[in-house]
């Protein structure tokens, strides 16, 4: 059961990736969360490759995650009569609301809300910052800009405006449509992307309500300002490089994806690092050195999961891909400085008996040497508490609800098991040490640390920490 590594790896799956000796050779190579990017395919598609992840997490016999990866509001101009035109520096370019095909004069913004919320001076970046636009003028139905940075530009590129709270739902019909998709295949986690604010989760929830785990991706500048308050109402999170990077100094997303990952750590919500991990790959069977070191980065700042996309979903060597993030990752884990960084890394405990048990966890493990960490959960929060610490040793996630059991898959550390619930706590621990020898974690004369609350079953009731010896 166990893989040699304590950080997860996502493989997002596409026309590379969807059969299911595909599916399953992802699997072995080392993924422990399948992404389903609703940017592409169609549900159909979709509905098959859970089909095959479900069928596969039968005979394996544990749980499996599911990503459902809402498209979002993205933003894109219109078409052009000669599909593309060339933009040169100083010219003035208009945006505006009249459908008809572009020139090089104008084009096609069919988002209405915009032009209520730029002003002048501001930016305004197309097909992922090539073009860069200053805006000199704006009504109600027409944006006039001067090019500060031309080139060619086509139809349908996405458009990016930083630093600017557009007036519009993070969930359009087409999310909407998908998420009742994926609730009907109750996908483990439903990641929004393009969140402004917190009442974007707010409103995802209401469509939700307690069915799914929600992700915040973290992928605009304005998210960055209110981070707080969104982890507040996440279940977890994504740094999501590729628009980021477009709508941040390239320079500030190193420095940003660090303080996520801490802020996550703090909050205790789970963390993923996304986009162009690998993206040599898409077409290489081997990754560029800086490639790995930007792996490598990602562990070292404690990361639960790190992500790959089109290197799975459309690459030829997706297999491949993902085997080696494994070795990265597990070369990471198993230098000397890894674990001091980690424990160089100082996190924030909330005064509640379920912080202090999980911190008492981990000194209890370094004291009488244990070999592993058992939490029985319901709701999936002690295990979460546990991971935080970020101990030595596995920790074994134990939850009688599939979903919960499904979701831990996503944290760091965490091994998760479907598991019936104990009718007492001496039960608990006799089931804990019955697994940890099955499962080949110990051996006769070790010992395991086990959590948990009472009364048994209540969600938020962890109370209790014992030390079993393995018979």
């Amino acid at each position: 059961m166990l893989r040699k590594r304590n950080t997860k790896i996502i493989a997002t799956l596409g026309p590379s990736s969807s059969s299911p000796l595909k599916i399953h050779s992802l699997f072995q190579a080392g993924a422990d969360i399948f992404r389903l990017n609703f940017s592409h395919g169609t549900h159909n598609d979709h509905r098959k490759r859970v089909f095959h992840i479900r069928q596969y997490e039968k005979r394996l016999g544990r749980p499996i995650a599911i990503l459902g990866d809402l498209q979002g509001p993205k933003i894109r101009i219109g078409t052009f009569k000669k599909k593309s035109v060339t933009l040169v520096n100083n010219q003035k370019f208009d945006l505006d609301l009249d459908p008809k095909p572009g020139n090089e004069k104008r084009v096609f913004l069919p988002h209405p809300e915009i032009f209520k919320s730029v002003k002048k001076n501001t930016k305004v970046l197309i097909d992922d910052g090539k073009i860069l636009l200053n805006i000199v003028g704006v009504n109600s139905e027409k944006i006039t800009t001067e090019v500060l940075n031309g080139g060619k530009i086509s139809n349908m590129k996405g458009v990016n405006i930083p630093d600017v709270f557009i007036k519009m739902s993070s969930l359009t019909k087409k999310d909407i449509k998908d998420l009742e998709f994926c609730l009907d295949l109750s996908l483990d986690y439903v990641a929004l992307s393009f969140v402004q604010k917190a009442k974007d989760l707010i409103d995802l929830k209401k469509h939700i309500g307690s069915q799914t785990g929600v992700m915040a991706k973290f992928e605009k500048p304005l998210a960055i300002k209110r981070m707080d308050e969104i982890l507040f109402h996440c279940d977890a999170a994504m740094v999501a490089r590729g628009d980021l990077g477009v709508e941040m100094p390239p320079e500030e997303v190193p420095i940003i994806q660090k303080r996520i990952v801490q802020s996550c750590r703090d909050f205790g919500k789970p963390v993923v690092v996304a986009t162009q991990m690998l993206d040599s790959m898409i077409n290489s069977p081997s990754p560029t050195r800086a490639e790995a070191s930007d792996v490598a980065t990602a562990v070292f700042d404690a990361a639960d999961s790190l992500m790959l996309s089109a290197e799975t979903a459309s690459g030829k060597f997706p297999v491949q891909s993902v085997q080696i993030m494994d070795r990265i990752i597990r070369g990471v884990e198993n230098d000397n400085s890894y674990r001091q960084i980690l424990e160089s890394k100082k996190i924030t405990l909330e005064e509640t008996t379920s912080d202090a048990i999980s911190s008492a966890a981990s000194q209890v493990v370094k004291t009488v040497l244990a070999k592993a960490i058992f939490t029985y959960t319901r709701s999936g929060a002690t295990a979460k508490r546990a991971a935080r610490e970020r101990p030595t040793v596995p920790i074994i996630g134990l939850s009688p609800d599939r979903i919960t059991a499904r979701q831990l898959a996503l944290i760091w550390g965490v091994h998760t098991i479907h598991a019936l619930e104990p009718k007492s706590f001496s039960g608990m621990i006799e089931n804990a040490c019955d697994l940890a020898k099955k499962e080949g974690i110990v051996k006769k004369g070790d010992y395991v640390v086990v959590t948990a609350g009472a009364p048994i079953g209540v969600s938020g009731s962890t109370n209790n920490l014992r030390i079993a010896k393995i018979n």
